[in-house]
């Protein structure tokens, strides 16, 4: 209140507000694959060694539970990683030291961490039936790497907590102020993150030469398991029912990405190999 008597307030405001304004766009860049804007101040240096932190504190929660290298699980999914890393690579990701950790859990999840630790729990294989499944979840975990998602999840943070700050003003309490925050900006930009996600790693498994269905009907799956979780306005990912029918929206484009592939070609060369092979072995 004593700020705002001084007859240079407004002067103040005006020049915070200009200045913030300045480093809010020197700081947007294009996300790579879907091109949308966004704001972001952290560097991958320095989200690779936060990533690196996470890391350890799951090979310490998960110890002795890592599958060694020759079990069949860690060799599919090695095998699957494999295929979509060039496109990965070709989506802005180099120099990335790739490792694969397969957890003997019940667990129905996946991550890959920031400097391309993948984790993989073996409770989520079932679901995902196949190779094509298994593709469809690396390639939305590996399109979070390719998007810098925990880079911009971090650049938001301080803007959230001066916000709440700022709305204790009107008499909420930090806690409200927090929650309030969350409902209208934390929870419709981590969902916005999950599907654009769903996009690139679609696209990604498509050049893979990976079946772009396998996305969908992973996420039909979820939903017939009847694990119903928060309303989607209340939860930090969209609703697998909507997942699913955006990624069925997408699935054209991804059609085109896989008939431009390497391995699309190679797959039709190979097809016309065996068929001519086939007619020569009928003859």
């Amino acid at each position: 209140m004593r700020w705002a008597a001084k007859p240079t307030f407004y002067r103040d405001v005006g020049l915070l507000s200009v200045g913030a304004g300045g480093v809010y766009v020197w700081n947007l860049e294009e996300v790579p694959v879907s091109g949308r804007r966004r704001f972001n101040i952290i560097s991958p240096a320095f989200e690779e060694y936060m990533g690196q932190m996470s890391v350890e504190e799951v090979k310490q929660e998960y110890g002795g539970k890592f599958l060694p290298d020759w079990d069949p699980r860690v060799r599919q999914v090695k095998k699957v990683l494999d295929r979509l890393l060039p496109y990965a690579q070709g989506a802005g990701l180099h120099n990335l030291d790739w490792e694969v950790y397969v957890i003997d859990s019940p667990e129905q999840n996946a991550f890959v961490a920031p400097g391309g630790k993948v984790f993989v729990f073996t409770g989520i294989l079932p679901l995902c039936r196949n190779e094509d499944g298994i593709a469809a979840v690396l390639g939305h975990e590996i399109a979070h790497i390719v998007a810098h998602h925990t880079a911009e999840r971090m650049s938001r943070a301080p803007l959230i907590l001066l916000g709440a700050i700022g709305l204790m003003w009107f008499d909420l309490s930090l806690y409200s102020s927090k929650m309030l925050l969350d409902l209208v900006l934390s929870y419709p930009c981590s969902r916005k993150q999950e599907a654009e996600a769903d996009y690139i790693g679609l696209l990604m498994m498509a050049e893979g030469c990976y079946k772009p269905e396998a996305a969908m009907e992973f996420w039909s799956r979820m939903e017939k398991l009847g694990q119903q979780g928060p309303p989607q306005i209340l939860s930090t990912h969209p609703s697998n029912h909507n997942r699913e029918a955006k990624i069925r929206e997408w699935l054209p484009k991804a059609h085109e990405k896989a008939e431009a592939s390497d391995c699309h070609a190679m797959s039709v060369y190979s097809d016309q190999f065996s068929s001519a092979f086939g007619g020569f072995r009928r003859w």
